[in-house]
């Protein structure tokens, strides 16, 4: 078959355009250098932390409130569509600080999110241990210095939503390449004609790279440097009789994720290590001290596996997303860092109208590969 696009990366982002494309009648092909949706879309914790586009007046913030918003849509589609519950739901998520100076930077971030109009609540002591009472021991209650509700805060199960992805994916005619790594380009002029691969060279109309930390080097083939490079994240999965938490609890840049199976994840550090996937003692020791002074009961539990993911991240901290710059069909999403399952929805719509010659709708030049 002669397809309209190939999209080199079958984790979230390729997968998530692959799905929008072949929606609006695109011939797609995914390849991956593994398996799909196995790296960083497999490896996060699917946090959905709300956002606002009416308000928004940042093209990343408009990205943010517009991939919010169709997650909901996708999970009932992609479920309708396969059958397979993605775990999406709005769970909430509370926000704490311990120590005066996060207290600061909380206190800052929540009233930026009430001007976006996303709903914050200031929390109590005594209506923190209200709403989760495991955060409590006794008389001692969590030493937090500020807590605020976010209660529209959504996570979804990630390995579900990928399964949905592919299995949607294919059901909508897409072809997906496991094991088949990009090795080189032909190009001819301002186009490119075709991807090599171990197994021969494949050609589409045009191309999109969507391969995460692995991104910069079929780039750099093209003269393009993008800056983007792994960062580690560990993450440690508690496993408990019955569920500790019912809300998502964010400290800084650390998570604690209640799942409905009693199941509790804990992330992530962020680590440059190059494309090393292992952990380590230290992350992961530091990681459950955490999660166990924020819930004492999870002294008793047994930690049931740890793994690490790499993000893809970038010098400025926005994903790119756009045309390479010197080919007329050549294309590159990734960079997203830590948020790539949250923009992974409306990425793929943006992307999707801009392959198929229409208006993106939200201003890329922000995001426009081969920026300074």
């Amino acid at each position: 078959m002669h397809h309209d696009c190939l999209i080199v990366g079958a984790g979230v982002i390729g997968l998530s355009l692959a799905y929008d494309l072949a929606g609006h009648g695109c011939r797609v092909h995914v390849i991956d250098r593994a398996q799909p949706g196995r790296e960083a879309s497999w490896a996060g914790a699917g946090i959905l932390p709300p956002a606002r586009e009416e308000s928004a007046l940042h093209p990343l913030d408009k990205l943010r409130g517009m991939s919010y918003r169709l997650h909901a849509e996708w999970a009932k589609s992609l479920h309708a569509e396969t059958g397979i519950d993605t775990g999406y739901q709005r769970c909430g998520g509370i926000y704490l600080s311990l120590s005066p100076g996060e207290a600061a930077s909380l206190h800052g971030l929540c009233g930026l999110l009430r001007e976006e109009g996303v709903v914050v609540e200031r929390l109590s002591p005594e209506g923190l241990v209200a709403l989760e009472p495991a955060l409590s021991t006794g008389a001692d209650s969590v030493p937090a210095s500020a807590a605020y509700l976010l209660p529209e805060e959504a996570q979804i199960r990630n390995p579900r939503h990928l399964q949905a992805l592919l299995a949607a994916c294919r059901q909508r005619g897409v072809s997906v390449s496991a094991d088949t790594c990009a090795r080189a380009w032909h190009v001819e002029g301002s186009r490119l004609t075709g991807v090599v691969t171990d197994g021969g060279t494949l050609a589409a109309e045009c191309y999109c790279v969507a391969s995460g930390p692995w991104a910069q080097g079929l780039l750099a083939q093209l003269g393009i440097v993008t800056g983007i490079l792994p960062i580690r994240g560990q993450m440690v999965l508690f496993r408990c009789e019955q569920p500790l938490l019912t809300h998502i609890v964010n400290v800084g840049p650390r998570y604690l994720v209640p799942r409905d199976d009693g199941r509790l994840l804990v992330g992530s550090t962020e680590e440059e290590v190059g494309f090393d996937k292992s952990t380590t003692e230290s992350a992961i020791q530091e990681l459950a001290a955490l999660a166990r002074q924020v819930v004492p009961a999870l002294r008793d539990a047994e930690i049931e596996q740890t793994w690490a993911g790499l993000r893809p991240g970038t010098y400025d901290s926005f994903p790119y997303l756009g045309r390479v710059p010197g080919l007329d069909n050549a294309y590159l999403a990734a960079g997203h860092f830590r948020s790539g399952l949250l923009l992974s929805t409306g990425t793929a719509v943006v992307m999707s109208l801009l392959i198929r010659g229409e208006d993106p709708q939200i201003d890329l030049s922000p995001f426009r590969v081969g920026r300074g």
